[in-house]
């Protein structure tokens, strides 16, 4: 099994915490990621608020890629429609060099209505057609060494990648997909499939196997493992684990709730998002509430034996998968950060990396 790091850069429920700070933080727990055996590190691509701010995660993965030597960088994940898909294969490329093909390819099309507003002239609306577009020209830009394409988004002329990629992303990609549309694309891609622990993964099967079938009919083939996204505390007192995870995930959750306006019926009204406008009616119907009791349900925290417990179930329920996971967030000190990291990579990674 697989276990990497997310790396998130939020402010939010940290009293007093400058954003120099933030990336100090974050970055030492990237490097002890690579101390403790992970195997990778995803740093998210998100811009000017306190939920998150990393504008350009292929830059700080070039700078881990300096300060580090086995661990793979990803992103986690470049949100395509900012982005100009030639900017991104060049960039992908040369860091690939950089790092000795240690790079995976993380993608994404954005759900925050606030963040695409100071993109000018990339509508929202947009976002299903231009991740379409250019994920699959960016795919097939790193196969070939070419990129290219007449589509409505971005006509682009053959152009030759430069430095050339060398060596194959087809088992490197993964697409965060949170709606069915999005389940549609990653299956197009044959990439991994990415998803957040927000909710019970009996509820999360359905659409998991729906990936699995397509990917099936379009590339003959069994799909790769997905990969789950999670927030984790660690800790030998179960009682003091309840109460860090419960404390620090309900903050991390309230940032959530804001950034992307979720108890709005916003996306009902935005092209390619009306699944979500759905969920929102789903949220509206559960409150805070109901919303905490099942981000906690779908997160694995507690004491080691615990959190192995909670990955065994959905080993069972899911079938294989990988793992990426947050120690930093939510207004979490960072020695109690730290020391979750520390232990849970002593007592669950040699566990769950032997599955």
């Amino acid at each position: 099994m697989e276990v990497g790091m997310q790396m998130i850069f939020a402010s939010h429920g940290f009293d007093g915490v400058s954003d120099a700070q933030v990336y100090d933080e974050e970055i030492k727990l990237a490097l002890l990621a690579e101390e403790l055996g992970f195997g990778s590190l995803w740093p998210v691509e998100h811009h000017f608020y306190d939920y998150s701010f990393c504008p350009d995660n292929l830059q700080m993965l070039s700078y881990l890629a300096g300060r580090t030597e086995q661990i793979d960088l990803a992103t986690g994940a470049i949100i395509v429609p900012w982005n100009d898909p030639l900017r991104v294969v060049e960039k992908v490329s040369m860091l690939d060099h950089l790092a000795g093909g240690r790079v995976r390819l993380g993608m994404g099309r954005g759900l925050s209505r606030r963040e695409y507003s100071h993109f000018r002239g990339i509508e929202m609306d947009e976002a299903r057609g231009r991740f379409d577009e250019a994920s699959l020209m960016i795919q097939d830009a790193l196969e070939t060494g070419f990129i290219e394409g007449d589509g409505e988004f971005y006509p682009q002329p053959r152009t030759e990648i430069r430095p050339r990629p060398t060596r194959s992303f087809k088992d490197r990609t993964y697409a965060i997909a949170g709606s069915r549309d999005s389940v549609a694309a990653c299956a197009r891609l044959g990439a991994h499939l990415v998803m957040f622990a927000e909710n019970r993964w009996e509820k999360r099967l359905p659409h998991i196997e729906e990936w699995r079938q397509a990917h099936r009919d379009q590339h003959g083939s069994e799909a790769p493992a997905p990969m789950t996204s999670d927030f984790t505390f660690c800790h030998p007192d179960p009682d003091h684990a309840r109460e860090m995870a419960e404390r620090h995930m309900s903050v991390y959750l309230m940032s959530i709730l804001e950034h992307y306006e979720l108890f709005s019926d916003h996306f009902s009204e935005i092209k390619g998002y009306r699944g979500y406008g759905k969920q929102a009616e789903f949220l509206q119907t559960i409150g805070v509430d109901g919303y905490v009791k099942g981000f906690l349900a779908a997160n694995a925290w507690g004491t080691p034996d615990q959190i192995i417990e909670t990955f065994r179930h959905r080993w069972d329920t899911i079938g294989e998968f990988e793992l990426a996971t947050a120690f930093r967030y939510g207004g979490m000190p960072p020695d109690e950060a730290e020391a979750s990291m520390r232990l849970f990579g002593q007592e669950v990674l040699p566990e769950i990396q032997s599955w």
